[in-house]
């Protein structure tokens, strides 16, 4: 079993930044594809990046692309989201996801992760 703890959400000005962070307890998830959803109120889940369990193979929405960074440190147990360029558009709850084991892979489907976060708000103020 795997726990999910994100940090690092927050208000922000549109064009700032923030960096979101997911750190995992209860086993390593170094084996697991991991991702980046956010959910808007009155907007369906989306998938914001992915990333695989060694980190070469990066996914991003094109709504984020050149805009937002994922990476992971498998060492430390944690993943991370850097946010740049900040739009209002991109206020959500943030949530980090992992796949299952031996699940190497990132997917752009939340039914293909089996644990959650709870979630970081982040909040882009025009």
């Amino acid at each position: 079993q795997v726990q999910l703890v994100e940090s690092g959400g927050g208000l922000v000005q549109a064009g700032g930044s923030l960096r979101l962070s997911c750190a995992a307890s209860g086993r390593s998830f170094s084996g697991y594809g991991l991702g980046w959803f956010r959910y808007a109120p009155g907007k369906v889940r989306e998938i914001v990046a992915g990333i695989n369990w060694s980190g070469n193979n990066r996914y991003y929405a094109d709504s984020v692309k050149g805009r937002f960074t994922i990476s992971r440190d498998n060492a430390k147990n944690t993943m991370s989201l850097r946010m740049t360029g900040l739009k209002p558009e991109d206020t959500a709850v943030y949530y980090c996801a992992a796949r299952r084991p031996n699940t190497p892979t990132w997917s752009v489907h939340s039914r293909d992760y089996d644990y959650w976060g709870q979630g970081t708000q982040v909040t882009v103020s025009s």
